[in-house]
C-alpha cells in the first residue's frame, strides 16, 4: 500500500489508520505549496489534485469516506466503522458531515482564492466562514461531551477510528482560522488523549505538526 499524503491535510486520517493497521506501507509526501498536486504524474493518480490517494494492490482509491470504507474492509479486526447497525449509520453520518460541511468551510478561509478574485470578496469570504466555522466547532465539542457523557472513550464507541483523527485535524484548522481553543475543552482534552496514540503520534511527527497555532490578536 501506498498513501500520498500533504502535512496538516485530511490525509492525516488514513494517515493514522494505516499506521494503526501495523503493516508496512509507503508514505508518499505531496508538497501542496509547491504544486507538486498539479504535476503530470499526480494527475494521473488524481486527475482532481487531491490528497489523500491511497493505492492498493494498483487500485487507485480517493475520497475519505472512500478510503475509510476500503481500510475497514482491508482490516476488519480494526473496526473503524462500528459493526452494531445504529452505531454504523452514526459513524458514518458524523463523517460525512465531517467531510463534506466543516472541511469545505475551512477551504474557504484557507484558500479563499479559489472562490473569488478581488480582495473584497477573499476577505469577507474568510470572515463569513470564520464564523461558520466557529459554528461547526461548537457542534463537534457537543459531540465529544456526549461522547464523554455516554462513557464512549472515542468518538465513535470503544475504538479508535477516523472521526478521532479528523476532529483532530479540524481542531487543529480552527487555531489556523483564528478561532480560540479555549473555547472547546472538552475537544481539546480529546485531542490531548488521541495524541498520545502510537499510531496518531507518529503519524504527527512524521508530518511534523503542531497542533495549536492559534495566536490571539
Amino acid at each position: 500500500m501506498k498513501l500520498y499524503f500533504a502535512p496538516g491535510a485530511c490525509s492525516f486520517v488514513p494517515h493514522t489508520l494505516l499506521e494503526a493497521a501495523g503493516e508496512p506501507f509507503e508514505p508518499a509526501l505531496v508538497k501542496l505549496h509547491k504544486g507538486e498536486n498539479y504535476s503530470d504524474d499526480y494527475k494521473a493518480l488524481n486527475p482532481r489534485s487531491q490528497v489523500p490517494v491511497l493505492v492498493d494492490g494498483g487500485q487507485v482509491i480517493t475520497q475519505i469516506v472512500a478510503i475509510v470504507n476500503h481500510l475497514n474492509d482491508r482490516f476488519p479486526q480494526l473496526e473503524l466503522i462500528p459493526r452494531e447497525p445504529l452505531a454504523r449509520t452514526r459513524m458514518l453520518e458524523t463523517l460525512a458531515w465531517m467531510n463534506n460541511t466543516v472541511h469545505p468551510t475551512f477551504t474557504h478561509i484557507f484558500l479563499p482564492h479559489k472562490f473569488a478574485e478581488s480582495e473584497a470578496a477573499k476577505a469577507e469570504l474568510k470572515a463569513f466562514n470564520t464564523h461558520l466555522y466557529r459554528g461547526w466547532m461548537g457542534e463537534l465539542e457537543a459531540l465529544v461531551e456526549k461522547a464523554g457523557r455516554t462513557g464512549r472513550p472515542y468518538l465513535a464507541g470503544d475504538r479508535f477510528g477516523p472521526l478521532d483523527p479528523y476532529a483532530v485535524t479540524l481542531a487543529r484548522w480552527g487555531t489556523i482560522a483564528g478561532i480560540d481553543p479555549a473555547g472547546f475543552p472538552a475537544t481539546w482534552e480529546l485531542i490531548g488523549r488521541i495524541a498520545t496514540l502510537p499510531c496518531v503520534a507518529r503519524a504527527i511527527q512524521r508530518e511534523r505538526l503542531q497542533l495549536n497555532l492559534y495566536q490571539s490578536a
